[in-house]
């Protein structure tokens, strides 16, 4: 059962404690959101390749195998990218749940939350990284053909 000694005074420092990490929360949901819109593109890209037919000029160019390995690469980073923002909100939770508990049953867990909340921002940082190389793969892998007069 919870000690009497919590008082809602401690509740109310907890709640303002959890604040920030909820927002940061806030922002890796939307971190998610666009990396897994990027995903489907690819996803949907890969089986305009797969499904219909290709013209005889992308065949004989080559162009369909070099996509698909191309897209390959980058559904592999977007999800990557996925699973470790996830992961890091994953971590912010707990956090979350550890602030509470720490002022709930006053038990002493600063250490443990300092090193959930490193782990969630290297998490964090690594998903980052990984969608960053898949936004410059699709960079360096898509031109966009410009005829002389649209200079």
């Amino acid at each position: 059962m919870l000690s009497q000694a919590v008082n809602l005074g401690d509740v109310a420092h907890a709640i303002q404690l959890a604040l920030a990490p909820v927002f940061l929360l806030t922002g890796i949901a939307g971190i998610l959101n666009v990396m897994a819109g990027r995903l489907a593109r690819i996803i949907d890209r890969g089986r305009q390749l797969t499904e219909r037919p290709v013209s005889e000029s992308m065949m004989r160019l080559g162009n369909v195998d070099l996509e698909l390995a191309s897209l390959e690469r980058r559904r592999h980073l977007a999800s990557s990218a996925i699973t470790a923002c996830t992961f890091s909100a994953l971590l912010v939770c707990t956090v979350i749940a550890a602030l509470f508990v720490e002022v709930l049953l006053q038990v002493e867990l600063r250490g443990l939350v300092g090193l959930v909340f490193t782990g969630s921002t290297l998490a964090l940082v690594i998903g980052l990284a990984f969608f960053l190389r898949e936004v410059h793969l699709a960079t360096q892998t898509v031109r966009i053909p410009v005829s002389k007069g649209d200079h």
